[in-house]
């Protein structure tokens, strides 16, 4: 894709977070997933694309500790919430006042926490995730700070295996990954049904990773439901995930 701009700006604690910009129109900020990068998740397969001829302007930060951002090791540089708080520094920098906020699955996260300290998006787009996926992190954190921790002896057919196959290619860094996975924290059911504004929950037909999508939609007092097809790492390289969220912002 073309017209893509790479910019860098410095985080609350001085950290340096990649900002990748592409279009013109109304800004739509989108988070991608864990171990991922704006690149795979939003570029690769045309989703940005998909949002720039819907008329938007699409702002794709990589999240600290992946893709062009920085991956400090030290752990004081996760202190909790820091990915929100990456986040509202990227709003303000930008001078966003009235914008869209979507993400894919610890981008979805991010997005849900952020909102329910304060950040006011028009629409928001919560994809790849469900209900325990928010409230029950810790759990899901749980799985790879394992994997992390059986990196090299992990074979085919465990269950962490593709997982650590995706960190590889993705280059992270483990030290920094598992700093990150451990700052963050459950969500409550009482703040995530304060989400008033318009909000698709988006989820691959196979994808219950996070639980069942159906669950956070219901909670949300203006939730919409949406399934594209695909696990939930398949839905990310198909094209209706794209159209799904144009769709959506756009109506």
């Amino acid at each position: 894709m073309q017209g893509i701009t790479t910019s860098h700006i410095a985080s609350f604690d001085g950290v340096k977070l990649a900002v990748h910009r592409c279009g013109k129109g109304r800004p739509v900020v989108l988070l991608h997933g864990l171990f991922s990068n704006a690149q795979v998740n939003w570029v690769k397969f045309g989703h940005a694309s998909c949002l720039v001829e819907a008329g938007f302007e699409v702002i794709m930060p990589d999240l600290r500790a992946h893709g062009q951002s920085d991956a400090p090791r030290d752990e004081a540089a996760y202190p909790q919430f820091v990915l929100v708080r990456d986040l509202v520094t990227l709003v303000d920098a930008l001078g966003l006042t009235d914008f869209d906020l979507a993400g894919f699955s610890l981008g979805a996260r991010t997005a849900a926490e952020a909102v329910t300290q304060g950040l006011m998006p028009r629409r928001l787009v919560l994809a790849g995730m469900g209900l325990q996926g928010l409230t029950g992190w810790t759990h899901r954190a749980q799985f790879f700070l394992d994997m992390i921790e059986r990196f090299d002896s992990l074979e085919r057919g465990d269950p962490a295996w593709m997982a650590a196959q995706f960190m590889k290619t993705m280059k992270i860094d483990h030290e920094a990954a598992r700093c990150l996975l451990m700052s963050i924290r459950n969500q409550s059911v009482q703040d995530l049904a304060a989400i008033t504004m318009p909000t698709l929950v988006l989820c691959g037909d196979e994808d219950n990773d996070n639980g069942p999508p159906d669950e956070l939609a219901d909670l949300l007092p203006d939730g919409r439901l949406k399934f594209v097809p695909g696990t939930h790492m398949s839905s990310v390289t198909k094209p209706d995930l794209g159209v799904a969220i144009a769709a959506f912002l756009s109506s």
